[in-house]
């Protein structure tokens, strides 16, 4: 077949970003997407932050199928039995804060549509075995005995990247730079979650849980309202999983998760109609792959483009910036019909000017702070104690509440060189 001028393998975010930019610039893109249809293989969380995008977009999310938008956060610490959670709302908030919980499988459903009228070939069940080569330039990709050769291939096929690493891009997986994240979506009537979240039709709630509900292993868990279901799950870090002993499985861990007091009223007469599972990247900037090569550029999960901030997880907002800058590239590329690594250099230019590689570079200490495992197994446990003692009245006099609040404290083992550190730690975050 003729050459064309990009193929795009991996049908989510990022890929289907780069392709409609593409499009609208004229030139001949055709999307390669392993599953049943963009989006059935994703297990993101659901959230995307519009702020940092709503200047390179366009038009691409014009009626887009959002779920809500966020007006609550909340933050949960899990004892062993008992938690404290912390509920943030405000109508500033509300008026400025622009994210939205998004379902995967009917987002990139919908943008891969929107590509298809556009005249993009957007092809499902398409597995890539390998790429082509011509000497140590990418020509194109190879699916069994089908060849399709283009200007450059755009590796969007996720967090493992077969693409990238058979480009010589990107290192093979350590265990210590990845989390296993599991997901379920339960059916939910719009009045149920209005009610039991505390919110109006068009708004919703993301609430992270963290401690117990890992058993002290790094990770946490999610879950996010959408319009008329609830997307839950948790993520742990593999190397975390691994070195557990005694050994728990991670559907336990889900499972165990559900059956809290905490989260059954939150899902309670839900019906489960998802589960997923999928590995997720944990290590941000210093994990990020070489994003370019000879004819290839590398985007998304592909690249590394995750941040967990501990508070919030973020990552779409990257894929999209990441696709779209890539498309820029490849534009501009063929102006010059050059496509070769000195060219193609400037997808990381641009990522360098925009909030993807600043944000990454900026929270670049951040994993390694998380990997402080008294952060998922100590501290979680302490604060919901503390207010078990205080608030609990029974048959003896109780203490004045300063006093059993230094107690527990001095009890806890919170007052030492340790905790020190770890709090001037948090300066370098």
């Amino acid at each position: 077949m003729d050459k064309i001028d990009a193929v795009i393998v991996g049908g989510g975010l990022s890929g289907l970003s780069c392709a409609y930019k593409l499009a609208d610039a004229g030139m001949q893109v055709i999307v390669l997407e392993r599953g049943d249809f963009s989006g059935s293989k994703n297990v993101t969380g659901g959230r995307l932050y519009l702020g940092p995008i709503m200047s390179i977009v366009g038009d691409m999310f014009n009626d887009a199928p959002f779920e809500r938008k966020i007006s609550r956060e909340r933050w949960t610490l899990m004892g062993a039995d008992n938690s404290i959670t912390i509920d943030f709302t405000g109508e500033r908030y509300k008026k400025t804060n622009n994210s939205y919980t998004v379902l995967r499988a009917t987002l990139d459903r919908w943008l891969a549509e929107k590509l298809i009228e556009k005249g993009v070939f957007v092809i499902p069940k398409y597995r890539v075995d390998d790429l082509l080569w011509d000497g140590n330039h990418v020509i194109g990709v190879k699916a069994g005995d089908e060849e399709i050769l283009a200007n450059v291939v755009i590796a969007a096929d996720g967090v493992l990247s077969f693409m990238a690493e058979k480009a010589g891009l990107k290192t093979k997986m350590k265990s210590k730079n990845y989390a296993l994240g599991i997901k379920e979506i339960v059916e939910l009537s719009e009045e149920r979650i209005n009610e039991r979240f505390n919110v109006y039709s068009n708004e919703g709630c993301a609430h992270l849980f963290i401690g117990e509900v890992t058993k002290g292993m790094f990770g946490g868990g999610f879950l996010y309202t959408n319009k008329k279901s609830i997307s839950l799950g948790i993520v742990v870090g593999i190397n975390a999983l691994m070195e557990k002993a005694p050994t728990i499985e991670a559907h336990t861990l889900m499972d165990t998760f559900k059956s809290r007091y905490e989260i059954e009223r939150m899902i309670y007469g839900g019906e489960l109609v998802e589960y997923s599972a999928h590995i997720i990247p944990e290590a941000g900037y210093k994990n990020i792959s070489k994003l370019f090569g000879n004819g290839i550029i590398v985007t998304g999960d592909a690249a590394g483009f995750a941040l967990n901030m501990g508070i919030t997880v973020r990552g779409m907002e990257f894929a999209v910036a990441s696709g779209i800058l890539a498309a820029e590239t490849v534009i501009k590329a063929k102006e010059s019909d050059d496509f070769s690594e000195k060219t193609l250099s400037l997808y990381e230019n641009k990522l360098k000017d925009s909030f993807v590689l600043k944000d990454l570079y900026t929270y670049k200490n951040l994993p390694g702070f998380l990997e402080n495992r008294a952060l998922f197994s100590v501290y979680p446990k302490i604060l919901p104690e503390i207010v078990e003692k205080i608030m609990l009245i029974g048959e003896s006099p109780k203490e004045r509440i300063g006093k059993q609040l230094w107690t527990e404290v001095k009890s806890s083992g919170l007052l030492n060189m340790k905790t020190l550190k770890d709090i001037i730690s948090i300066k370098d975050i």
